[in-house]
């Protein structure tokens, strides 16, 4: 198996690799996907300043927010997933797919009195990157929760990038409090937070020009909805855990459920993915 024991920028975790060089970093903190090499390039955004003692939210990579998106509840904020550290299962993950899980215990139980177990597909191919989490009810309750896969991408400087994707879906700017449609092409002068309806009929794409660059990013209809964020930078230099220019580097494009609950019954499961795909333009 093509899996080692390794560290990135202070983490414990496990990183594994294609022939053609593509590579992945997964921290046991989180399941946190910090490192997505493709093309000679990184692909993600580890924030230089992020705290490094295993229980301290870790700022970039792939954060996975469960069971509660930001401070929309009685939790920590973006739930207490991403705090935790994660097992790797090897017995059901295969050569470039890993499985990394969470299960309910005494920590968790005292947060959230809830039984359940949570799986983390993480899916390394040739220029793409696929990202599935899976939530199971072994208990006698019905689970509610909202989450997100909180992507941070890294880019070349975010006055250069274009997002297209979502035209005319509905549009929530959470800086503002205003509702909108999408026009279908975002830049990024300011601060930008905003939710946006996906349609639920087919796989929610967006498309980030970035250079001569496209990412492709698409998620499964059954997150619901997708969150576009950069802090910009007045309240980027609010972040303790951010350089002051840090926001020129990133664009966050998570696959989200902020607005309304997803409700698992008793003995059953719900699943959603993220996944990208590089391509270059000819």
């Amino acid at each position: 198996m093509n899996l080692t024991t390794d560290t990135f920028q202070g983490h414990a975790g496990w990183r594994w690799s294609l022939p053609q060089g593509d590579s992945v970093f997964v921290a046991q903190q989180g399941a946190q996907v910090l490192s997505w090499q493709t093309g000679g390039r990184q692909r993600l955004y580890l924030s230089p300043s992020s705290v490094c003692n295993g229980t301290t939210a870790i700022r970039g990579g792939i954060p996975v927010c469960f069971p509660q998106f930001n401070q929309r509840g009685s939790l920590p904020k973006h739930g207490f997933a991403r705090n935790m550290a994660w097992r790797l299962i090897n017995e059901q993950s295969q050569e470039h797919q890993k499985i990394f899980e969470l299960s309910d215990n005494a920590q968790t139980q005292a947060l959230w009195p809830f039984q359940f177990k949570a799986q983390l597909n993480v899916s390394l191919g040739v220029q793409s990157l696929k990202i599935q989490l899976n939530v199971q009810n072994p208990g006698h309750q019905t689970l509610g929760f909202t989450g997100a896969l909180h992507t941070y991408f890294a880019v070349n400087h975010i006055d250069q990038v274009r997002l297209l994707g979502q035209e005319n879906q509905a549009e929530w700017d959470a800086v503002n409090d205003t509702h909108q449609k999408c026009l279908g092409q975002l830049t990024f002068k300011t601060e930008f937070d905003r939710v946006y309806d996906v349609a639920t009929k087919n796989q929610p794409t967006w498309v980030l020009h970035d250079g001569n660059e496209q990412l492709h990013i698409s998620q499964s209809a059954s997150w619901g909805q997708s969150v576009v964020w950069n802090p910009g930078a007045e309240k980027c230099s609010q972040l303790t855990d951010m350089p002051a220019l840090g926001y020129q580097r990133m664009i966050c494009v998570e696959a989200a459920r902020v607005t309304s609950s997803i409700e698992v019954p008793p003995s059953q499961q719900w699943e959603a993915w993220q996944q990208f795909t590089v391509s270059t333009p000819c």
